[in-house]
């Protein structure tokens, strides 16, 4: 109960926090229509509530927001949502990709993908801290028989386990989340897991870093069908499969993955499904 406590008070402490730093976000001003006296437009103060984007509506409104105030308040703008992606995947809380969509949409393809990179492979940082001191014991205890195989294949691939944890990123064969968790009790060395979570995510990262900072610069369905952006398009699936193919190369070569599908079930469920039917 003491470790569930502790993790308890330290989303608390982080939830405050982010609610805190959001909460004083800079005032700005916004365009108003002239009045019927008026030349020129009249500049109006207009306070914004932020949230977590939920769909791409909201995600375009946000980063509109963001941008605006980037032009002033640019070290306001990187803290908090540095912040925000920190607490998402240091707690293991859906809705990353939209987060590295964000960032696209803000700070441009190339610092935007830097920016998720060393962000996904921090907050994942915090989340293996996180399980090694609070959860080892509740991750084997809710989770035994992916636990066990993860373990299992970990100690086959021990000479390589760099490049076997960058399959595990690249192909979907258990959820990143989870691998987060995991890797405590798999007694991966720290710098191993950040490389391999820095490295490992870049395409999935470029894929939708790219894509947020198309969607911010498309206007209307023309721009999408334009040879520049079907152009980027397919430079985005490029990085996508070249990086893939190459590991999944080397891993039919040099990693002992059998037991282990795409799907992230195993052979001992599978068995178990069958016994039940």
């Amino acid at each position: 109960m003491r470790s569930v406590a502790g993790l308890a008070a330290l989303l608390a402490a982080a939830t405050v926090y982010l609610y805190l730093l959001s909460a004083h976000l800079p005032r700005g001003p916004r365009q108003a229509e002239p009045g019927p006296e008026a030349e020129e437009p009249v500049e109006e103060v207009q306070e914004y509530r932020l949230k977590f984007p939920s769909d791409l509506e909201e995600l375009r409104e946000l980063a509109e927001q963001l941008k605006f105030y980037k032009r002033e308040h640019y070290g306001y703008v990187l803290l908090l949502f540095s912040s925000a992606y920190l607490y998402k995947q240091s707690f293991a809380l859906p809705g990353s990709s939209l987060l590295n969509m964000l960032a696209g949409a803000i700070f441009g393809p190339w610092l935007g993908l830097l920016l998720a990179c060393l962000l996904t492979a921090s907050g994942s940082t915090f989340c293996f801290l996180l399980s090694s001191v609070f959860g080892k014991q509740y991750v084997v205890h809710l989770f035994p028989e992916k636990v066990a195989l993860l373990q299992r294949k970990a100690e086959e691939n021990r000479s390589s386990l760099f490049f076997f944890l960058l399959s595990l990123r690249f192909f979907p064969m258990t959820p990143n989340w989870f691998l987060n968790i995991t890797c405590p009790v798999l007694n991966v060395p720290m710098p191993i897991f950040f490389c391999s979570v820095c490295i490992g995510l870049i395409p999935y990262n470029f894929i939708c870093v790219r894509t947020g900072s198309m969607l911010s610069e498309i206007s209307s369905l023309d721009d999408i069908f334009s040879w520049g952006t079907l152009a980027q398009l397919l430079a985005i699936a490029l990085v996508a499969l070249i990086p893939g193919a190459l590991i999944k190369r080397y891993g039919n070569a040099h990693l002992k993955m059998e037991g282990m599908e795409s799907n992230g079930t195993t052979e001992v469920t599978k068995e178990e499904e069958r016994k039940s039917r």
